[in-house]
């Protein structure tokens, strides 16, 4: 056997002159004041922690968007009071002719922030921020990030962009509306400075007139109140296209600068953590997949994230200061009013926007991915079948992911040679995650799987990414991704393989790590209640998508039932948000789960599921500094049934004790037999 200490970094954490008190001596128990443990801790665990409950938050906020979608397409034409009363600003720009039912431009912001919200405040921090902080140094030995105030910089430097996203519903207009792709010239024209001090020059002669004859005190009463210079500024990002492209736009580009920001901050940390702080013996390929699959995230944001925010600042420029980035040479007519001319080009976006947001596809799916694979093998009891085909599949992903950006612009007038190459690169896709989905499925044949929230939740993940990896493939083929691009199979692939496949993955690992997070077990009861209602009621929801999208059903249309097409589709559209609204109110099981596990759950102790990565070594929940000692690695991740090992699996920190046999259909150890509430 190699030597253990061989080809590992020569550190093990936080570098303490920064994270002073971060040491492994058992007698460091690290900062004691409220402020420095919970609020603006360095401890990786804290942080990870406070990703997690503000996922959580905006979770129930996307979720709340997603059902007002839903109620507007199964129910187009019902009075809905209680979004006059929340949003009155958008409720003031309703025609009167509509009554309290829900306009167009209101049903765009909603599904506009529910996509926003969705992928960059909750699937990114929850499966980045979140479980990368708290297990990475776990997993690799190490006592905390390599720079540990960075690291508190990344959660906090995301708050402005909290504050951004909420406020952007309550200014002139709404939020943004124009789609979380946000293309020009829609999201990015805006008003000239004569035209927004136009409105203040006509209401000053219109008044002027009407007084004419009144008295002095009684002119002075009535004469229209000059805006200030706040508000001259922000009426002159309003857009002649749309209201909701105007000041919610501006908010809504702030907002994801300083979560690409958080992002980028984090990436660096991970890299480097991952490649320095490693344990004696934790060599690159004794790493879980969990750890490759946030090191591979990490450096996808790493390349990716600071071409997205380059152009969020352009548009920004473009909405604020008069830059012409994205307004083409001849400039735009929005009715009497014309731009002048530009110099810009709108697709110059969409080629910078999705280099970005398709690998964000694979940012939002490989640390799950890995989540799941460690989450099979410990309840699976036998070896995950072809670890190192599985790391070299996801680098293989990854890679091809930047070379792939330009199927979402099929439609865009592209060289048909040019498109020709982005459709073989895409379809290319298939081959590596194909090898890691047939080698999730011999890791379960076979085996002895022990059924518990978590596997199930994971096995649920690999099932919804086989589904929408298929209809990924009919949509790589130009010609017919050209007839679906702008239909509802488009809706179902993404929700397939984002919002179930990431969502799934994220069950599974909260369920998993919960013990080591927090302590205390979740209960396996309500966990498997809440998996097999939200598993139905799910595909119930989505996966009519792809029936509507074949039939032509567009998406981003706010009333089907004004078309004669789409009319006899209707019954199919309440179907599923009937299903939709079931889902959320099963959320409420989860929720109450979590929170009386919280308190109240049995105590966990160390390894509750008999894991063999480090994780599992540490005292649940880890003090800090994570370990009393360094640990030394001298097996892989997932060395189970193993005949002569004791329970039948190996830790990585086990000394050496001769050869052992591999027998995958070993019994699962007792201490998993009896698993309760």
């Amino acid at each position: 056997m190699s030597d253990p200490l061989k080809s590992t970094a020569p550190t093990n954490g936080a570098d303490d002159s920064s994270h002073a008190g971060h040491g492994l001596s058992g007698h460091d128990h690290g900062p004691t004041g409220f402020f420095s443990r919970f609020v603006f801790s360095l401890d990786h665990k804290t942080i990870g922690i406070q990703f997690l409950f503000s996922g959580l938050i905006f979770w129930l906020l996307g979720g709340l968007l997603a059902l007002g979608v839903r109620l507007q397409l199964g129910w187009p034409n019902q009075a809905m009071p209680l979004f006059a009363q929340w949003f009155p600003q958008l409720a003031e720009s309703i025609p009167s002719s509509w009554g309290t039912r829900m306009s167009p431009e209101f049903y765009t912001m909603l599904f506009t922030m529910h996509a926003t919200v969705m992928i960059f405040f909750v699937i990114v921090p929850w499966l980045g921020g979140a479980f990368g902080n708290f297990l990475i140094p776990l997993m690799i030995g190490a006592k905390d990030m390599a720079f540990p105030r960075l690291n508190m910089l990344s959660y906090w430097v995301l708050w402005p962009g909290f504050v951004f996203l909420i406020a952007s519903f309550f200014v002139d207009g709404g939020a943004a509306g124009s789609g979380w792709t946000a293309y020009p010239t829609l999201s990015s024209a805006a008003q000239p400075e004569p035209v927004a001090d136009a409105g203040w020059d006509a209401a000053k002669k219109a008044t002027a007139e009407q007084n004419a004859e009144k008295s002095p005190e009684k002119k002075a009463a009535d004469a229209p109140k000059e805006p200030g210079l706040v508000e001259k500024i922000m009426k002159r990002w309003d857009s002649p296209a749309a209201g909701q492209s105007g000041q919610g736009q501006v908010f809504w580009l702030l907002a994801l600068i300083f979560s690409g920001i958080s992002s980028m901050m984090g990436s660096v940390n991970y890299i480097t953590t991952i490649l320095n702080c490693r344990a004696p013996g934790m060599t690159l390929m004794r790493m879980p997949l969990t750890v490759w699959g946030m090191f591979i995230t990490a450096v996808l944001q790493a390349l990716a994230l600071p071409v997205l925010t380059v152009a969020l600042f352009m548009q920004l420029l473009d909405k604020t200061v008069g830059t012409v980035f994205f307004l083409p040479p001849a400039g735009l007519s929005f009715g009497n009013w014309h731009t002048g001319t530009g110099g810009g080009q709108p697709l110059l976006w969409q080629h910078l926007f999705w280099f970005y947001s398709h690998p964000a596809v694979y940012i939002m799916i490989l640390p799950a991915m890995g989540m799941v694979s460690d989450v099979l093998a410990a309840f699976c009891r036998k070896p995950l079948f072809g670890y190192k085909p599985m790391v070299f599949s996801m680098i293989a992903i990854a890679g091809l992911g930047f070379i792939v950006w330009g199927h979402h612009m099929f439609q865009s007038g592209m060289d048909p040679r040019m498109g020709s190459a982005f459709m073989v690169a895409t379809m290319l896709i298939a081959l590596p995650s194909a090898i890691k989905t047939f080698n999730w499925l011999a890791t379960v044949w076979g085996s002895r799987i022990v059924f518990t929230s978590a596997s199930l939740n994971a096995l649920a993940f690999v099932s919804m990414f086989v589904i929408g990896g298929l209809s990924g493939i009919f949509m790589a083929s130009t010609p017919v991704d050209i007839y679906i691009h702008d239909t509802y199979f488009i809706v179902a692939h993404i929700h397939y393989v984002l919002f179930l496949s990431s969502t799934f993955g994220i069950f599974a690992g909260i369920y998993y790590w919960f013990p080591k997070m927090f302590g205390r077990m979740m209960s396996e009861p309500l966990g498997q209640i809440h998996f097999f209602l939200t598993f139905i009621l799910a595909n119930a929801t989505f996966f009519p998508m792809h029936i509507l999208g074949i039939a032509g059903h567009p998406r981003r249309y706010y009333d089907p039932t004004l078309y004669d097409f789409l009319r006899p589709l209707q019954p199919l559209n309440q179907f599923m948000s009937i299903s939709a609204f079931l889902m959320g109110l099963v959320q409420i099981i989860f929720l109450v789960n979590f929170f009386w596990s919280l308190f109240f759950g049995k105590r966990s102790g160390n390894d509750p599921w008999s894991a063999n990565t480090l994780e599992w070594q540490a005292p649940s929940p880890p003090p800090h500094g994570n370990f009393e000692a360094t640990p030394i690695v001298y097996h892989g991740p997932y060395e189970y049934g193993m005949a002569d090992a004791p329970e039948g699996r190996v830790a990585q920190t086990d000394l050496p004790t001769g050869s052992l046999t591999a027998h995958s259909t070993l019994a699962a150890p007792s201490s998993l037999d009896r698993i309760d509430s």
